[in-house]
């Protein structure tokens, strides 16, 4: 299966400040606050929702082409990519702008550019694409990219999180309508029903399958006509960072479907990648193995359920 990613590549700086804000600030001095907070240490970490993805993808074996606009910094997250599966020759270089990064808020930079990017060209390159999975960007560049793929009838999966406040309802709509795949958390799938005015029974008549992350609880699986489904989640062992867990979910659940597997089955290796995510510093600094996914979702779910990934994930040295 020939997946393509559109959304957001970024780097994320992430400061230490030794001490406590509010102990360098005087309440009745508020209004008239002018502080410089000297941070201990800096951390640049590689980012973006849909780079986060495409790394899931490419360790699990598929070859995802990432669409995205990205700055002239980018030359050393493009080999780090490229060495973990990833096609970055369709991401469009901005030779005047800088990545986009996110400090205390995020500077969509280059990435404000990729409305100039179409899904054509990635389709071009790959030979044909199977699936598009549309994830933040710049809301003009989602809108464009899903109307590309339901003019040129390629199958695409939804997946504004983020974006979802910065998009009126008749947007929100225009980005899940038609989706084979639409994925939100437990928050954005509220903040969906409330953009559209739309009910949950109304959203499931546009979509093929409203997948929704419940963090600890796991993942429901809502189709139309059909009772829902939940799949819980792997135990985590080890919670050191949660950046990224939904994307490392994502990046499961399509490969899984990507090797033909139900969306039962694609949810519980998607849970099982986020947690292995969340025992990892970074979005992009778990290593997947293979054998341990199969023992995890084995332990989680039983040998039954482990079955469908077996000559798949149980090939013993395969690690990325």
């Amino acid at each position: 299966m020939r997946i393509a990613v559109s959304g957001s590549i970024a780097t994320d700086h992430l400061m230490t400040f030794p001490g406590r804000f509010t102990d360098q600030l005087l309440p009745d001095q508020l209004d008239k606050v002018s502080l410089s907070f000297l941070v201990g240490q800096l951390n640049v970490r590689r980012g973006g929702v849909a780079a986060n993805i495409c790394y899931g993808l490419g360790c699990l074996g598929l070859s995802p082409v990432l669409v995205g606009a990205v700055g002239d910094d980018f030359a050393e997250y493009r080999v780090w990519l490229k060495e973990h599966g990833v096609d970055t020759d369709v991401v469009h270089v901005f030779e005047t702008r800088q990545t986009a990064n996110q400090i205390a808020a995020f500077h969509p930079a280059a990435m404000s550019e990729a409305r100039d990017i179409g899904i054509q060209r990635a389709v071009e390159h790959a030979g044909g694409l199977d699936l598009v999975l549309i994830s933040p960007n710049d809301p003009a560049t989602m809108l464009r990219h899903t109307a590309q793929c339901r003019t040129s009838g390629i199958a695409f999966a939804a997946d504004p999180s983020q974006q979802l406040a910065n998009l009126d309802g008749e947007q929100v709509a225009s980005l899940v309508d038609g989706a084979r795949w639409l994925f939100t958390n437990e928050y954005e799938a509220s903040l969906l029903l409330e953009r559209t005015g739309r009910r949950r029974e109304d959203v499931l008549r546009q979509v093929g399958t409203w997948i929704t992350t419940l963090g600890a609880g796991g993942v429901r699986i809502d189709r139309d006509g059909a009772p829902t489904c939940t799949v819980p989640a792997v135990p985590a062992t080890d919670t050191t960072d949660p950046t990224g867990v939904g994307d490392a979910f994502r990046a499961g659940f399509l490969a899984a479907v990507g090797q033909g597997l139900s969306a039962d089955d694609a949810a519980r290796l998607g849970c099982a990648l986020a947690t292995t995510a969340l025992g990892a510093t970074g979005p992009q600094e778990y290593e997947v193995s293979p054998v341990r996914l199969l023992a995890d979702i084995t332990a989680a779910y039983g040998p039954a359920a482990a079955r469908p990934f077996a000559l798949w994930l149980g090939n013993p040295g395969e690690t990325s």
